[in-house]
């Protein structure tokens, strides 16, 4: 996979994909679709760079495969690997 430069304002990561880490202002992670509580108007981490961060956030790669061409494709390619990878 050939890592590309995250979209800025984007978020897919920051929604489409279920989170069980707990994340600051939300104790139980968040439901696949649904925005991060610390998701900023503008699609940005409210908490990047803050050591409460959770891990796997900053684990997260922008790649082709996962970001495609736009904001849009992103969502859609990230909610099909959601989909495709629950237990």
């Amino acid at each position: 996979m050939k890592t590309i430069t995250c979209r800025a304002g984007c978020g897919a990561c920051c929604i489409a994909p279920s989170l069980s880490s707990v994340i600051p202002g939300t104790m139980s992670g968040k439901p696949a679709g649904k925005r991060c509580a610390q998701l900023t108007e503008d699609n940005r981490c409210g908490v990047y760079g803050d050591p409460e961060r959770p891990v796997v956030c900053g684990s997260y790669q922008a790649t082709d495969e996962y970001c495609g061409e736009t904001r849009d494709d992103a969502l859609r390619l990230l909610l099909d690997l959601e989909l495709m990878t629950r237990g």
